[in-house]
């Protein structure tokens, strides 16, 4: 036989976590039609000599919605082996739109504020030409570098069908008919399921909670029950974790409604906190005693959040600090340079520090970027340093810096659970049932979260540095784990018959390079970024699309549709399909 591609002298790690064995991959037509040996010429051969090749990573929880229409390439996923990317989550999509201006400005913006994205950003490289779910697939279905499925999201559902009834309102059930039609035709179109928040943590840029905050159990149960009428579907829920039994009813209760697995996002891990985390744990097997599946998503490294004055992600948790981060800039400015403004925010800091989840002392937090050369020195050392030299408190410190630098200033606290007891912890939640490693927030919090290498990361650190899972049951939890729990139909695995979306790379030295900012978003914007490290090659569908951190100038990536491209997951199974790829 000829191939398309070839890839010889492999040691291949299947994904379905069986011991690696050395042999050949032949590729034809986007699928792996040889394994072992492939007998035959091919138009392209890659050596794999040294290196391990495995299927392509997936990365179950992402925020690509808006960066598809600037970077189609979805760097850097792309780069640390990622093939497939779920976008969609937490209710916040760019479809349906209602095609009402007002509605269109307000998701804009609430994406902006509540996953991170510069709105300047999207209003530069955005023009919403779409009003369908369908449009808008077939809108980003060209010249993608991996492939992509997509939730339909709540708060959309909801502004479309509500219009600014959609914050403060309970839906009426003519609205719930009608949202519930909507999410029905947008399925239809290929939507692989439906996905709302009821976070505490989620608010738009109005300071409001997000429009599915308001909506009643009813409504959101009414929701999940229409996936359940198309095949290749499921569900995603970030649950109102301050409220650990309703959380559990909710995410249950949403299962059996679908009857599909919902996952949520995402687990805490902290060793001096066991309580809670016992308290996430026992989501999955309330709902498995009750016949339901919920999987909580979980990171492969401790999660450091970037933070800053301009989006105020994790400083608006802190009580009493939510209507000063939502301010207009020149306003947030006025209110920091307000000494008796300045002490009231102060005292609700030290008043509240345990809830934030941030450091009681802000000396501790580490300056991380400044937009200004003349205070690059400080870069890399802590707030507690700079306000030694200039003499004021660590609060006034940081402060003043803000403001003289504009608010272009990022800072970062202690990554939270890095300790070697959560190390352990966290290892032995990859390895629990009701667990999905993924937890990336890829292409959202572009200046705020280190997560979005979920392959590098755990490759690297996890599997590698700390020998927590073997390196072929740590390929296993990033590919064919995650292609069955969802209905990824012939991904995940290396198999005859599957889709050719593999990653060839160097076991000893795959990781996450150094995460630092780069200014190449729209409008002069900018994001944290890192390079791959030990990656030499990603197929996409048989195409390969970059090599090391290099784009090919190559596209094998497309939308995934369910029921196309997805298949059925019944509660209570697991379930693999190699057919149609």
């Amino acid at each position: 036989m000829d191939y398309d591609l070839k890839i010889v002298d492999a040691t291949i790690v299947d994904g379905s976590g069986a011991p690696r064995f050395n042999g050949e991959i032949g590729v034809k037509d986007g699928r792996i039609v040889a394994v072992g040996t492939a007998t035959g010429d091919a138009r392209e051969v890659i050596d794999a000599k040294g290196a391990v090749v495995s299927p392509g990573f997936i990365d179950c929880h992402t925020h690509y919605d808006a960066q598809v229409f600037w970077d189609p390439s979805i760097s850097p996923s792309v780069y640390h082996g990622v093939t497939t990317v779920l976008s969609g989550n937490c209710g916040f999509t760019l479809a349906p739109l209602s095609g009402r201006k007002e509605d269109t400005d307000y998701l804009l913006a609430m994406l902006a504020q509540v996953e991170g994205m510069p709105l300047k950003s999207l209003e530069t490289a955005i023009t919403p030409t779409w009003n369908s779910f369908g449009e808008y697939l077939d809108r980003i279905d060209d010249g993608l570098a991996v492939n992509m499925a997509f939730l339909v999201g709540h708060s959309a559902l909801r502004r479309h069908v509500m219009g600014s009834r959609a914050i403060g309102h309970e839906a009426t059930p003519e609205e719930i008919e009608a949202m519930a039609a909507l999410l029905r035709k947008s399925l239809s179109e290929g939507g692989a399921g439906f996905s709302t928040t009821k976070s505490y943590s989620h608010s738009d840029h109005n300071g409001d909670p997000v429009p599915s905050r308001w909506a009643s159990n009813e409504e959101i149960l009414a929701l999940a029950a229409v996936v359940k009428e198309f095949p290749g579907t499921w569900l995603e829920l970030l649950p109102p974790l301050h409220d650990p039994q309703s959380s559990y009813e909710l995410s249950t209760a949403m299962s059996l409604a679908g009857g599909r697995a919902v996952n949520w996002n995402v687990f805490i891990v902290n060793a001096q906190q066991p309580e809670r985390l016992e308290s996430q744990l026992r989501m999955g097997t309330y709902a498995a005693e009750r016949g339901a599946r919920v999987y909580g998503l979980i990171q492969a490294v401790a999660m450091k959040n970037v933070i800053n004055f301009r989006t105020g992600i994790q400083l608006e948790l802190i009580e009493g600090w939510t209507p000063f981060i939502h301010l207009p800039h020149d306003w947030k400015l006025a209110v920091m340079r307000d000494p008796v403004s300045r002490r009231k925010l102060e005292e609700a800091k030290d008043a509240s520090f345990r809830r934030s989840g941030l450091p009681q002392d802000f000396g501790v937090f580490v300056i991380e970027f400044v937009g200004s050369e003349r205070n690059a020195r400080w870069v890399g050392k802590s707030v507690a340093d700079y306000a030694a030299v200039v003499g004021k408190t660590a609060f006034d410190a940081l402060f003043d810096l803000a403001i003289e630098e504009d608010l272009q200033l990022s800072f970062s606290g202690p990554a939270m659970g890095d300790d070697e007891a959560a190390w352990k912890l966290r290892g032995e939640i990859w390895q629990n049932e009701h667990c999905l490693i993924g937890a990336s927030d890829a292409g959202a919090h572009l200046d705020a979260i280190n997560t979005f290498a979920v392959g590098t990361q755990l490759l690297g650190e996890g599997v590698r540095d700390r020998g927590i899972l073997s390196l072929e049951e740590g390929v296993r939890r990033i590919t064919s784990h995650l292609a069955d729990a969802f209905g990824l139909t012939g991904r995940g695995r290396i198999a005859s018959g599957a889709a050719a979306d593999l990653v060839v790379f160097d076991p000893d030295t795959i990781a996450c390079g150094s995460i630092g900012m780069r200014n190449d978003l729209p409008g002069g914007e900018t994001r944290l970024y890192a390079d791959a490290v030990g990656i030499h090659h990603v197929i996409v569908n048989g195409v390969p699309v970059a090599a090391g951190n290099t784009p090919t100038g190559r596209t094998g990536g497309r939308i995934l549709r369910s029921g196309t491209d997805t298949y059925t997951v019944p509660l209570g199974s697991e379930h693999f399909q190699i057919e149609s790829a």
